[in-house]
Formats: structure tokens, sequence, C-alpha cells
């Protein structure tokens, strides 16, 4: 077995330029697997971290149920929700405090935010209620959040996010007590908030550029918008289940919802949130690995090619090996471990090539913790030696019927 191990080692160092262009293929294939399983799993990852850093108990009630594909006619004309169904179910016994949950974000309309001569543009503008701080675990950096007198008053008073206080102030801290103008009307600003995490997107986190004014006087600026989702807090953590339950129950008996009827709304968990973005990671992932088996195809044709070539030039080869005592057996295990050993070292450079990416990535995107998992290395790397046994048989089973006596008259 070393003899023949040895002699397949050296017909591939024969012919080095020729079997790198054959596995081309497959080190195009491992290392797209490789590249995209560690951008996959740190999208994952950082996901999930945006997600639960908003706390592990928060519960989403909106329209229409967060999914991938079209709605359905039924989820489409669906009642909006209320601001008064988000007071009804603030006043369940099961529930801390909920929140309506209503934005603007102007975008390419100039800018939103102007103190003197210095503007933001792209600002997220929120109707915020006192209980938001507590809901979305919000860290006040100076100042204050909106209290209910500002709620009950309409005030026009402003917390602003980090980076927004910083373009206009250029030290957050100088914000609090300064009049802004936002989107034309003058706003005191009473508060800035710490600045946020970032897991998903480059440079600055786009919370940060925040304003949230007392919901009253957003629904007087805007009072077309119609669509809120309500997000909330149980009493108590070890309660989620008791709390959807109420709040299901609250809002059936508000929406008129028979008893034999499907709800006409959707209660969720942030566990929810991240099983939708795994069913999207997870057809991503489908696409870039049918694209990924193109390259092993393609490789695996370029392996069978290659070694049919072999058979061919070394006919004489093989018939002095049979006339000396080689058997089919051993003809066949030496052209097929050629094979496999051919596409094992471009299995192992596209391993190699796939961590170079992810290290690439974590340096050009910081953010994005690119994790290289050991199951796709594993994988890869056993992909690639089944496409060399695969690609291997006929040409190993055509060499072993070759008849001693015509190979050595081949010439």
């Amino acid at each position: 077995m070393h003899d023949i191990v040895q002699m397949a080692l050296e017909s591939i160092r024969a012919n080095k330029v020729q079997s790198g262009l054959t596995v081309l293929g497959v080190v195009i294939g491992v290392a797209t697997v490789i590249g995209m399983s560690s951008v996959i799993s740190g999208l994952d990852s950082a996901i999930t971290d945006q997600v639960m850093g908003l706390g592990t108990d928060l519960i989403f009630v909106t329209r229409v149920a967060p999914t991938v594909g079209q709605r359905t006619q039924d989820e489409r004309t669906r009642p909006f929700l209320t601001f008064e169904d988000a007071d009804a179910i603030h006043d369940l016994s099961s529930v801390r405090s909920a929140v309506p949950m209503v934005r603007r974000r102007a975008f390419g309309a100039g800018p939103v935010l102007r103190y003197l001569d210095r503007t933001v543009a792209g600002t997220v503008i929120e109707g915020a209620t006192p209980e938001h701080e507590d809901v979305f675990n919000l860290d006040i950096r100076d100042g204050r959040w909106i209290t209910r007198a500002d709620h009950l008053r309409r005030t026009d008073v402003v917390v602003l996010g980090h980076d927004a206080a910083e373009t206009l102030f250029l030290d957050p801290d100088r914000a609090v007590g300064r009049e802004v103008d936002l989107v034309g009307h003058v706003f005191v600003v009473v508060g800035v908030l710490e600045k946020r995490p970032n897991n998903l997107t480059p440079g600055a986190n786009p919370e940060d550029n925040y304003a949230a004014i007392p919901i009253t006087t957003f629904r007087h600026m805007y009072p077309s918008v119609e669509d809120i989702q309500i997000v909330l807090r149980p009493a108590a953590a070890d309660a989620m289940d008791v709390t959807i339950d109420q709040v299901e129950g609250q809002l059936r008996r508000r929406r008129g919802v028979r008893y034999d009827e499907a709800n006409n709304f959707a209660v969720f968990t942030q566990d929810a949130i991240v099983d939708l973005w795994n069913q999207v990671s997870n057809g991503i992932f489908a696409l870039m690995l049918s694209i990924s088996s193109v390259g092993l195809i393609v490789g695996g044709v370029g392996v069978m090619n290659i070694m049919l070539v072999s058979v061919t030039e070394r006919t004489r080869e093989i018939g002095v090996r049979k006339a000396i005592g080689a058997t089919r057996h051993k003809i066949m295990i030496q052209f097929l471990l050629e094979a496999v050993a051919l596409t094992s070292i471009g299995g192992v450079i596209g391993i190699l090539l796939g961590f170079a990416v992810a290290a690439g990535i974590r340096t050009v995107a910081p953010f994005l913790p690119a994790d290289v998992s050991a199951f796709w290395v594993v994988a890869g790397f056993l992909t690639s030696t089944a496409t060399g046994l695969v690609s291997g048989v006929y040409p190993a089973y055509k060499a072993a019927l070759l008849d001693p006596i015509e190979a050595l008259r081949y010439e």
C-alpha cells in the first residue's frame, strides 16, 4: 500500500501545473463554503446579540407576524393596532410596562435636526412614553428621559441619541437645555442617551442618530400614522406564557374576534425574530452552497479528465506493472488514490483560502465576527475527498481492465 501511495504522489508532483489547474474548481468550491459559513455564523451571532441585548423577556404585538414571503389577503386587510390597545395591555395584571412603537425616518429630505449652522440628516424620530426607558433598557448619559408631565402636556422636549447630540453640539454633555430645530419645530433637549452597542453595521450605529419626543407630540405632528407596534415586559420573567395568554385574550375581546376564529394580530417574543433571521440566513447559505457545488462538479469533471488522460499516457507503464504481478485491484487502488490525493490537496488549499477570507472580513469589517466552523472545515475536506473518489472510479476501472499484452504493445 505504501508503494501505491508513493507512486500516486509522484504522479501528481510530475504534473504540478496540470494538477493545480485541475483542482481549481475544488479549491473555489471549498473556499466558498468555508468563507460563507464563517460570514453566516458571524451574522447569526451579531443579530442574536443585538436582539437579546434588549433583554430576554420582551414580548412584541404586531398586526402581522414577521415572516419570509408574501402576506396573505387576510394579513393585508387586518385592522391596525391602536394606542388604546397599548393602554389596555398596559393595564393587565401580568404586564410590568407596555409601550406603543411609532417612528419616522426621513431619507433624502435634507436636514432633520438643526442647531445653529450644524445639521443632522436621516434621524429616527420616535414617539416615546415614560415607559420606553424601562422597556428598551435605555441608558441616559446626561439629563433625563421623557416624563409623565411631558406626555400629558404634549410638551416640545426631545431626548437625543449620542451621535445626533455629538454632531450638533460637538460634545454630547453640552446638549441639555439647548433648543434644536426638529423638522421645522423647536424642541428643548432634556436628555442624551449613551452610545449604543453596534453588532450589525460598519461605522456608527443608526440607532444613535435618534430623537425621542413625547408620543402625544408625535401624534400631533404626524396624525396620519396609524400602524403601530406594541412592545411589553411581563411583571415576572417566568410569566411569559401567562402574559402572552392575557394579551391575546385582551386583544381578541377588543378586536371582536370570535372564539372559533384565529387571531387577527400576532404576539411573539425575540426568539421569533431570531428564528426569522435563521430562515433567511439558511436560505442564503443554501444558495451559496448550490453555487459552490458547481465549482466542485467542475473540479470533479477536471479530475476525471486528467485521470483518463493519465491512463492513456501510462498505458505501457500499466502493462509493465501487470506483467510483473500487479493485480487489477492494485491498479485500481493506485488511480483512485491519485484522484483522491489530487482533490484532497485542493480541499486543503480551499480551507486555507477560506480561513484567509474570514480573516480578511474580520479586518475589513471588525463589527462582524466571521467565525470559521470546525464542522464546515471537516465537511469541506470530506466533500473534496469524496469528489476525487467519485471522479476517479471510472478512470481507475478503465486502467484496471487494460489487457497487459495490448498495454505493453502501446506506443
